[in-house]
């Protein structure tokens, strides 16, 4: 290990005309004198970080069906599970980071009043982060809750460049009513900064990227830098070779190492940008440039983006929503051809609810591409995943009668160190899925008795028969 007396700040940043890059942790960020003494600071003294990811549509395994036949969560309990016949088993890689929850339902997506009847596709998404039953309105009086990432962002956001950012897959900019009489505000996003106040979700990787390295001060700077068909690192080359002089061999790597990663993200945005703008028939001819027609590739660069925002302390939460309600987007890597939102509609006839099983696996089998750049990034004396909590949820359970009951959840992360991982968590019945945010919300630092309609927490740690 190098260790130097030239401490540098955590808050560096590399400098150029019109463009600025974070820098990924250090040891030369270490002081000399405290490098040793922190010692173990283990959970108390490690940056945490949030995600939060939320699929429309519920589970085949929230059917009746597909409970018998474990498609969501495995038979067994506690650490003692076997992933094979469930949607989740492209987890298994990861199952020591990994808290499976079931059995937990979400009563304030339910309709509470005879209006409501059939508007559970339009007010879900408002429910997930905030457990509260959003109003019924096409106006502009919204009022929900407000959501687990923004009470952590409000906590821990003022110490990063960017308190939080927001993001998504689907089209979400359909303003003004939607359908049941609920505002299309309700359905586009699932960050509230306020009962009032829904944050707006970025589609366009592209606009992330420049929001992250401040590329450009106007739209119109960031087009021409575009139009340059430059990288920023090419702005940037003085600053960064005046920096390595002062870094020992491991910190030259590791910041080459991100270096090469900003540049691989932003020449597969400009590759996507090109064929999009070059005349070819695109998938998605509505969606912005820089927003791939392929899901897969269009989530993995989302991914690599929040990773490269952690590796850098630009923030520390992220809300991405990666469905859109009543989308009937097909999935062709899925290996089931049927649109989306018809597939959730099965009828309860155990063919059609395997094939809705297809798409649920293909849509986890995504996060693991994620945990892989936490797990391999370097963060203090960890890595990423082991500061972190990835939460990945749907609303809905049983999405073909519109019912909210036995949701599909689970963490990923450890929390730095607070969550054990390897546990399958059967909650009884009737269980608010808000008392397993509760918890993770303690488990992140955050001092709240109470989150939406939460009883109380579930210990994540524990079977319920070991509870017992």
């Amino acid at each position: 290990m190098y260790i130097s007396n030239n401490h540098i700040s955590r808050r560096a940043v590399l400098r150029g005309i019109g463009a600025s890059v974070a820098l990924p942790f250090l040891e030369a960020m270490v002081p000399a004198r405290s490098l040793f003494a922190r010692g173990g600071d283990g959970a108390a003294g490690r940056k945490l970080r949030f995600v939060a990811l939320e699929m429309v549509h519920g589970s085949a395994g929230s059917t009746p069906i597909g409970i018998q036949k474990n498609l969501w969560a495995p038979a067994g309990v506690g650490r003692s599970f076997d992933l094979s016949s469930t949607v989740l088993s492209p987890l298994e890689p990861f199952r020591e980071h990994v808290t499976i929850v079931s059995n937990t339902d979400v009563r304030n997506a339910e309709a509470f009043a005879a209006p409501e009847i059939g508007g559970d596709h339009f007010r879900s998404s408002a429910v997930f982060l905030t457990q509260t039953h959003p109003k019924q309105t096409q106006g502009s009086d919204l009022h929900a809750g407000v959501s687990i990432d923004q009470i952590f962002a409000t906590k821990y956001g003022q110490d990063t460049p960017i308190p939080s950012m927001q993001l998504c897959i689907e089209n979400v900019d359909q303003a003004g009513g939607c359908s049941y009489g609920y505002s299309c505000a309700y359905t586009d996003s699932i960050s509230w900064a306020s009962p009032s106040q829904p944050l707006p979700m970025i589609r366009d990787p592209r606009l992330v990227f420049d929001q992250l390295f401040g590329v450009g001060a106007t739209p119109s700077e960031r087009k021409e830098r575009r139009s340059e068909d430059r990288s920023i690192l090419d702005w940037l080359g003085t600053s960064i070779d005046r920096l390595k002089k002062d870094l020992g061999a491991a910190d030259r790597a590791r910041l080459d190492d991100y270096l090469q990663d900003v540049r691989e993200i932003e020449r597969r945005i400009q590759k996507v940008e090109a064929y999009n703008t070059s005349g070819e028939p695109r998938e998605l001819p509505g969606a912005p440039i820089g927003v791939p027609d392929s899901f897969t590739e269009h989530v993995k660069l989302m991914f690599d983006l929040q990773a490269l925002a952690f590796a850098s302390d630009l923030t520390r939460v992220f809300a991405f929503k990666l469905g859109r309600d009543a989308s009937n987007r097909v999935y062709p890597d899925s290996g089931f051809k049927g649109a989306f939102h018809s597939a959730s509609h099965h009828q309860e006839r155990e063919d059609k609810i395997l094939d809705f099983a297809k798409i649920n696996k293909y849509h986890v089998s995504l996060v693991p591409y994620f945990l892989e750049k936490l797990k391999n990034t370097p963060d203090g004396d960890g890595n990423l995943l082991e500061s972190s909590v990835i939460l990945y949820g749907s609303p809905m359970g049983d999405s073909n009668v519109h019912n909210h009951k036995r949701v599909p959840l689970f963490m990923a992360g450890r929390a730095g160190g607070a969550l054990k991982g390897n546990m399958h968590v059967k909650a009884a019945d009737g269980t608010p899925i808000a008392n397993a945010m509760l918890t993770v919300a303690h488990k992140l630092g955050l001092e709240m008795p109470s989150f939406g309609d939460s009883t109380g927490e579930l210990d994540l740690n524990v079977a319920a028969t070991d509870r017992a």
